[in-house]
């Protein structure tokens, strides 16, 4: 390291020394870009913990040399815009008061208001809420929806809450946050833990406080409040258009089997692993391994996952009912063609990379996959579909309720379906055309197709060479 550390210095040097003299010849006008990646090389290279954030970041790099963007934009998206960190004070029923730490932040808003959800978790953070943010500006990006990127969060153990604690929480943090969101500025969602009754007593809050209706401020809200029909398996069906169009479109880049034949594991059987399943079931797809945050459950036959679903509702998510026992780790393991991980972040590492056996991974959670277990299932050939693109569908149908409420004409759960599944396709095609014309993995395909956008509406505003030669 000492040697590499003396090597970066030398370098930087010698490039610091020469872009003077440089940067006035136009084939060198990519050198203020080479400056801002040295910089960031000298600030994060001896990082050996490094945050979620930056590692999130790290995604970018192998887009950059395809998108062509300013170094203007580049600077831009290196930064959260805003982020705001409260404290939550909440009466128990016992009597006793308890402050839950609060947050959110607006990572960047170029293409137009923020979006994004809220998760009640007792790991919330302000580097997770931040990536997550930074996530969901590329998705809105690259899924075409015209929205920026945000994220919001509670340190909480939501199921240690009675009902009426859980509704203070929710209207405690809108109270909170009242003046930094907006229906043109930043728009909440449901996310982990958040449900539709949690936006409802949010959506009730903002109005108390604000006055009027003002609909378009929370979306995933209850049908009767102003949501739309079809929002709570948006993101499971979303992943299963992606996953559908590939197949019947290009099954001979990904080697798997006729679908009949072709198995599938899926990792968090959630709002977004249940729908996702459920959608597959009724397609004649087969699902052979599943698991929540208590095991799991294996049948080579297939799952009969409305029948799954029935029995874990009974049984407090607990107990299956079907199939034999399996772990978590040994889902992960499985011998199938398509594993979903459809839970949490950084599920697969450089731990458990070397066991996947999957020749297709499609991200359904945020963020399930390190940098590095994404290099060496690469080289592994597996294909990763990356979340940005597969778990797009929930900010979709979040955009088409935004929209409703906008405009008081209401789609039907037909109508929200079918242009859900158009949208999904056409995100689908325009990556698979930069992953073709590049040949390049999805996920860098998909961040080249969302950072182009991202710095077409930057340039549109003026740059250094606009305002330079003016």
């Amino acid at each position: 390291m000492a040697g590499w550390a003396k090597t970066r210095t030398r370098v930087k040097i010698a490039i610091n020394l020469f872009i003077p003299y440089l940067e006035h010849i136009k084939i060198f006008s990519w050198l203020p870009l080479l400056q801002l990646r040295l910089k960031k090389l000298h600030t994060t290279a001896d990082i050996t913990n490094m945050s979620m954030l930056e590692d999130a970041k790290k995604q970018l790099d192998a887009a950059f040399k395809y998108a062509n963007i300013d170094p203007e934009s580049w600077e831009r998206l290196q930064y959260p815009h805003k982020t705001l960190q409260v404290a939550l004070p909440i009466r128990l029923d016992d009597g006793t008061l308890r402050m839950y730490k609060a947050l959110r932040c607006q990572y960047d808003s170029t293409l137009g208001p923020t979006k994004g959800g809220i998760r009640f978790h007792e790991y919330v953070s302000r580097d997770e809420i931040e990536a997550l943010a930074f996530w969901m500006t590329f998705k809105c990006a690259c899924i075409k929806v015209p929205f920026g990127g945000a994220k919001g969060g509670v340190c909480v153990n939501p199921r240690s809450l009675s009902h009426r604690e859980l509704e203070r929480l929710s209207k405690a943090y809108i109270d909170a946050f009242a003046d930094f969101i907006g229906p043109d500025e930043d728009i909440p969602a449901p996310d982990m833990y958040t449900d539709e009754r949690v936006m409802g007593w949010m959506y009730s809050e903002y109005r108390k406080i604000k006055g009027g209706h003002p609909r378009d401020i929370i979306t995933g809200k209850p049908v009767a409040l102003g949501g739309i029909e079809g929002r709570k398996s948006a993101t499971g069906y979303g992943g299963f258009f992606v996953l559908d169009y590939l197949l019947k479109n290009h099954r001979w880049k990904f080697k798997v089997p006729p679908q009949d034949e072709l198995t599938i594991a899926v990792q968090g059987f959630g709002q977004v692993g249940y729908w996702f399943s459920e959608i597959c079931y009724r397609n004649g797809f087969k699902i052979i391994g599943a698991s929540n945050e208590y095991g799991g459950t294996y049948d080579s036959h297939g799952l009969n996952i409305p029948a799954c679903r029935r029995t874990l509702d009974k049984s407090d998510s607990k107990e299956w009912g079907h199939g034999e026992k399996i772990t978590n780790e040994e889902l992960l393991s499985m011998d199938v063609d398509i594993l979903v991980p459809a839970a949490i972040e950084n599920v697969i590492t450089k731990d458990n990379a070397d066991n996947i056996k999957a020749k297709i991974v499609l991200e359904m959670a945020n963020g399930p996959t390190t940098n590095v277990a994404d290099e060496m299932l690469r080289d592994k050939g597996v294909v990763m579909i990356p979340d940005i693109l597969a778990n797009a569908g929930g900010v979709v149908v979040s955009y088409f309720e935004w929209l409703q409420n906008r405009s008081a004409e209401y789609k039907s759960v037909e109508k929200t379906q079918k242009d859900l599944k158009d949208k999904m396709e056409y995100a689908t095609n325009r990556t698979l055309v930069r992953h073709m014309e590049y040949d390049v993995p999805m996920r860098t395909a998909a961040y080249i197709l969302a950072l182009k956008r991202i710095n077409d509406a930057n340039e549109c505003l003026g740059n250094k060479d606009y305002f330079a030669f003016s």
